[in-house]
């Protein structure tokens, strides 16, 4: 069976740190994120499209704009949340650590849930660091 896909690429600025790690990674630090993410389909629609790129940026860029970037992405256990409240700093909690495969689940699944055809989130955190999260077999 044939298959088409298409991959959306998004910047988008974010600050994490994780807890309980040994290195660097521990401290509040940021990164500039590329995001890729790939729509599947076995056809095309009448346009001979699997998706419309514009469709693609409308939803998951628009998420991850309204609750991703330029945000503190934290465990919804780290100890550093009451200050930044305090600040009136914005951020975005997460149940797990918030590593760079936690955040591609992150998004994938609510793309998912925003109604595209997701088969893969890639996320660069750095240029030669990415993760990949993607469903099944």
């Amino acid at each position: 069976m044939s298959t088409y896909r298409v991959t959306k690429q998004i910047n988008f600025c974010y600050g994490h740190r994780l807890l309980n790690h040994n290195g660097k990674c521990r401290y509040l630090h940021g990164h500039n994120g590329l995001l890729e993410v790939d729509v599947e389909s076995t056809g095309l629609d009448n346009m001979g499209m699997v998706v419309d790129f514009g469709l693609v940026k409308d939803v998951v860029k628009g998420w991850v704009d309204t609750n991703l970037d330029h945000k503190m992405l934290l465990s919804r256990n780290d100890p550093v949340i009451p200050y930044l409240k305090q600040l009136g700093e914005p951020f975005y909690l997460m149940d797990g650590n918030p590593t760079a495969e936690n955040i591609a689940r992150l998004i994938f699944l609510h793309a998912h849930e925003l109604g595209l055809n997701v088969s893969e989130v890639r996320l660069w955190e750095t240029p030669s660091n990415c993760a990949i999260y993607r469903e099944g077999a």
